[in-house]
C-alpha cells in the first residue's frame, strides 16, 4: 500500500544497502526523458503538494516513459495498460515486488506476502488462499452481517464522518473476522497497535526515535508479534477455528509442512493492515460517490431489497447476485483507487515504449492515472458503473483498470473486500439514503491512502 501518484515520492527509509548495490547511476538514466527537479530535494515537494496533478505534468511533458527525482533517488515511471500489464504480469519474472515496497514497509511490515517474489511468493499464496476458500468465507460473511449490522443502527440520521467511523468499524470486523476474538479491550489494544503502524510507514521520520510516529509503529509491530507468536502456537496445539488467523495458524505448504511461525506472524500483520485500510478507503469513496449521485442509490437499493427481500442481511450465497452493486464498487475504484501506484525495481535490463531501462532501476506504474485516461474511460470524471458491464469490459484493455494489482500479486483477498463492501451496502441503503449538504466537496489526501481531509461529512436518512 504504498500509494503516491509516483513511487518515488514515498518518505521510505532509505534503501538497505543490498537493495543499492547495483543502482543505475544518473549517467545511466541519461537518454530517458524526466526531470531532477531541485538539488538535493529534487521533486519532493512539487509531489506531495498534488501527486496526480503532478504526474499529468510529467506525461504531458515527457510521455508514458520519464524519470523523476525525490527522496534522494531517481524513478523511472511507466505510464499506461500496456506498462501496467508489462509489470504486473511480470511474463519473464523480471520485476521485484520485495525491492520495489520493501525500502517503505519493511520495518513495519516484512516478509508480508506483498513483499515476496517468484517462487517464495507462490507457495505461501498458495498455502494461506485456504483462509479465502468457501467455508472460512461462508463464516466471515456471518460475521460481517452481523457486526454491521449493529454498528450502522447508531448511524441514524445525524451529521457524522463516515470515514473514521468506517475505519473503527472495519478494525473491529476484523478483530472478529480475521483473528475470531469479540470486541472489547483485548481488539481495541490491537487495533491500536495497527493503526500506529499503518501511519508509520508513511512517516517522514523513518528511524524509531522517542516520541515519532515510527517509535510508535514499531512498538505496535513488537506488541502484535508477541501476541500472534503465542496465539499461533496455542491455536496450533488446541485445533483451528473458522477465523482467518486459525486457518492461516494451521496452513500447510504442498509438502504438507507447516508454515514457520514467523512467517504465518509476518502475513497475518500484513493482511490485517492491508484489508483494513483499503476497504477503509474504498469504501468512503462508493458512499461519497452515491451521495453525489442519488439516482444510483436508488438502483443498487432496489437491487438489494428484490435479493433480501428488503432485510439488508445478505447471504453468501446471494452475493454473486449483485451485480449493480458490484459494477458502482467497481467505479468507485476506478475513480479513486486504494493503491494508486505501486512500486518495483528490475531486475534485469529491459525495453519498454522505445527505451532501454538499465538493470536495478527502481521502476513504478501508476494506477490512478490510468484509471482516468480518456484512451480507456470516455469521460473519464464521470461516476458511470454501467462502465462495467461485460461487454465494455471485454472490450477494453484487460490492465486498464487495476486495483487490485495484477499477475501473480492479485491481492489475495480481493474477494472478501467485494463481499464486505457488498454487505455494508445491503445494511446501509435498506435503511437510509445517503446525503451530503448541497455543494459540499470534500478535499481528498492522495497518499499513501486516499482519504478526505474532513473524514467525510455526511447524513444517513432513514427512510
Amino acid at each position: 500500500m504504498a500509494t503516491l501518484a509516483d513511487p518515488a515520492l514515498h518518505p521510505a527509509a532509505p534503501m538497505p544497502t543490498h537493495w543499492k548495490d547495483g543502482n543505475p547511476t544518473p549517467a545511466d538514466l541519461a537518454h530517458i526523458p524526466g526531470d531532477g527537479g531541485f538539488p538535493i530535494i529534487g521533486n519532493t515537494f512539487r509531489m506531495l503538494a498534488d501527486p496526480h496533478a503532478f504526474t499529468k505534468a510529467m506525461v504531458e511533458r515527457y510521455g508514458p516513459v520519464y524519470k523523476n527525482r525525490a527522496f534522494g533517488g531517481w524513478v523511472v515511471a511507466l505510464v499506461g495498460a500496456d506498462a501496467n500489464e508489462l509489470v504486473l504480469f511480470d511474463r519473464d519474472k523480471n520485476f521485484s515486488s520485495e525491492q520495489g515496497w520493501g525500502p517503505i514497509l519493511d520495518q513495519l511490515f516484512p516478509r508480508g506476502l506483498m513483499l515476496m517474489d517468484f517462487d517464495h511468493h507462490r507457495a505461501d499464496r498458495k498455502a494461506l488462499s485456504i483462509a479465502f476458500k468457501p467455508g472460512p468465507m461462508r463464516h466471515y460473511s456471518g460475521s460481517l452481517n452481523r457486526g454491521i449490522a449493529q454498528a450502522v443502527k447508531g448511524w441514524a440520521d445525524h451529521p457524522m464522518q463516515f470515514y473514521p467511523a468506517i475505519k473503527q468499524l472495519t478494525l473491529d470486523l476484523a478483530a472478529d473476522s480475521f483473528i475470531g476474538i469479540p470486541w472489547g479491550p483485548e481488539a481495541d489494544r490491537i487495533n491500536e497497535a495497527f493503526v500506529y503502524m499503518v501511519q508509520a510507514a508513511v512517516a517522514p521520520i523513518r528511524h524509531p526515535l522517542p516520541f515519532t510516529l515510527m517509535r510508535k509503529g514499531v512498538k505496535g509491530r513488537e506488541f502484535l508479534v508477541d501476541y500472534f507468536t503465542k496465539e499461533t502456537h496455542r491455536r496450533r496445539a488446541e485445533g483451528g477455528g473458522q477465523d482467518m488467523f486459525s486457518q492461516f495458524a494451521t496452513a500447510t505448504r504442498e509438502d504438507g509442512s507447516l508454515l514457520p511461525v514467523d512467517e504465518v506472524v509476518d502475513h497475518m500483520n500484513f493482511l490485517m493492515m492491508a484489508a483494513h485500510d483499503t476497504i477503509t478507503s474504498s469504501a468512503t469513496s462508493l458512499v461519497w460517490l452515491l451521495a453525489k449521485n442519488p439516482e444510483w442509490q436508488d438502483r443498487l437499493r432496489d437491487e438489494i431489497i428484490s435479493i433480501t427481500g428488503g432485510s439488508g442481511d445478505l447471504q453468501y450465497d446471494e452475493l454473486g447476485r449483485l451485480e449493480l452493486v458490484e459494477m458502482a464498487f467497481k467505479e468507485a475504484l476506478r475513480l479513486v483507487p486504494p493503491v494508486p501506484s505501486t512500486p518495483r525495481r528490475a531486475l534485469r535490463e529491459f525495453e519498454f515504449g522505445g527505451y532501454r531501462i538499465p538493470a536495478g532501476t527502481p521502476v513504478g506504474i501508476n494506477t490512478q492515472y490510468v484509471h482516468h485516461m480518456e484512451e480507456y474511460w470516455p469521460d473519464p470524471e464521470k461516476f458511470d458503473p454501467m462502465r462495467f458491464t461485460p461487454d465494455l469490459v471485454k472490450a477494453r484493455h484487460k490492465y486498464a483498470w487495476v486495483p487490485f494489482g495484477g499477475g501473480a500479486h492479485m491481492c489475495l483477498g480481493l474477494h472478501f473486500a467485494y463481499m464486505q463492501v457488498k454487505i455494508l451496502m445491503a445494511q446501509l441503503l435498506t435503511r437510509y439514503s445517503i446525503e451530503v449538504e448541497e455543494g459540499y466537496d470534500p478535499d481528498w489526501q492522495a497518499w499513501p491512502i486516499p482519504k478526505p481531509k474532513d473524514g467525510l461529512k455526511v447524513t444517513f436518512r432513514s427512510w
